[in-house]
């Protein structure tokens, strides 16, 4: 990893941070993690920064284009950045950490799933969020365990979307189960497959709000389709936004979540400071943008060059990296990971469907 000393004594570490922050990005979460970023930089420059410097963030919004992703981190490296943090979207994730890869500068990649975020193992590259094959497998034993067999998924066109199905018919047909993908996203047209494939279940594995919304308000008006489970594995039900575009429409829709089933009491101050933060319940997003810089900060002090070394106190649980079959990056082995949704008596809670 890099060399964190400085020439300029008292200079700023800087430390490149990635998130979407305008559309067609997920603005929502890309505020939330920018927001725990910048709640754990105050923090540790309040406790005498880094060896006496002070830590600085210097953010670049992706709009949810790898493009910028790649482009911003060239330009961050040419800056002297100590390290890159952050991003949301798992496409935009990969491209920086490959190019991160290439240019041998830490990424710690906050809360992007994609299995293979790099097309080889690296040691640059080392993220917090769990890998889409265990998540979703997660997600789908939930389904399974639910008395689902046949469902249906609404899938668009991306290598996020296209890995979230591979795994998904992989676990239902090892199990029994079938797996039905809708060639037409047309609200109507998803209406007609459900009910000519007899599915008792809709994944919705499409971007917000379109068609997101449409689909979700034309099912729900469906009173043939009244039976039919929607699920949104992705976690696009976790944000404010969700709730005020569809209102009770948006309940009962599961979808995973990356908290532990109670915070400790770093969590719980954290959680207290970052909703005045932000004017709403922090998701678990602005947490994994917390943990991430409370990760790098310990590892900026102490100078290792190793992400086997890390042992750190986060807000859902104890830090650690190790090697994990199938994945190519440094992977906090065990993060906290639900199945929740918003309680259909009132959306604005939610509701622990399933714990690991």
């Amino acid at each position: 990893m890099a060399d964190f000393e400085s020439p300029t004594p008292g200079a700023p570490v800087r430390v490149g941070a990635l998130a979407p922050l305008t559309r067609p990005g997920w603005a929502a979460a890309g505020r939330h993690l920018l927001g725990g970023l910048e709640l754990a930089v105050d923090e540790v420059n309040e406790a005498g920064g880094i060896a006496g410097r002070p830590l600085e963030l210097v953010v670049r919004d992706t709009a949810a284009d790898p493009r910028r992703a790649e482009a911003a981190v060239d330009e961050l490296a040419g800056m002297g950045v100590a390290a890159v943090v952050g991003e949301y979207h798992s496409v935009v994730a990969r491209a920086a950490a490959r190019t991160a890869d290439a240019l041998s500068l830490p990424f710690l990649c906050s809360s992007a799933v994609l299995d293979a975020l790099t097309e080889r193992p690296t040691e640059w590259v080392a993220r917090l969020s769990p890998p889409q094959s265990r998540g979703w497998r997660f997600y789908a034993d939930f389904l399974l365990d639910a008395g689902h067999r046949r469902i249906a998924v609404a899938a668009q066109s991306s290598v996020y979307w296209a890995s979230g199905t591979h795994i998904l018919k992989d676990h239902f047909t090892a199990r029994g189960g079938n797996t039905i993908e809708l060639d037409d996203l047309d609200p109507d047209a998803v209406c007609d497959a459900l009910l000519d494939s007899r599915a008792t279940a809709l994944l919705l594995l499409v971007g917000y709000p379109d068609p997101a919304v449409a689909i979700v308000q034309r099912v729900r008006g469906d009173l043939r389709l009244s039976e039919v489970l929607i699920g949104a594995p992705a976690g696009q039900p976790e944000f404010a936004a969700w709730a005020s575009a569809l209102g009770d429409a948006g309940a009962g829709i599961p979808f995973l979540r990356y908290l532990p089933e109670r915070l400790g009491p770093l969590g719980t101050q954290v959680g207290l400071t970052l909703r005045a933060r932000l004017g709403e319940a922090p998701s678990f997003v602005a947490f994994e943008g917390y943990d991430t810089i409370a990760t790098l900060a310990e590892m900026l002090r102490s100078q290792w060059t190793d992400w086997s070394r890390v042992s750190v106190e986060g807000t859902r649980g104890q830090i650690r990296f190790s090697r994990v079959p199938g994945i190519s990056v440094w992977q906090w082995t065990q993060p906290p990971i639900q199945v929740v949704d918003r309680d259909p008596a009132d959306p604005g809670r939610f509701r622990v469907l399933r714990d690991g």
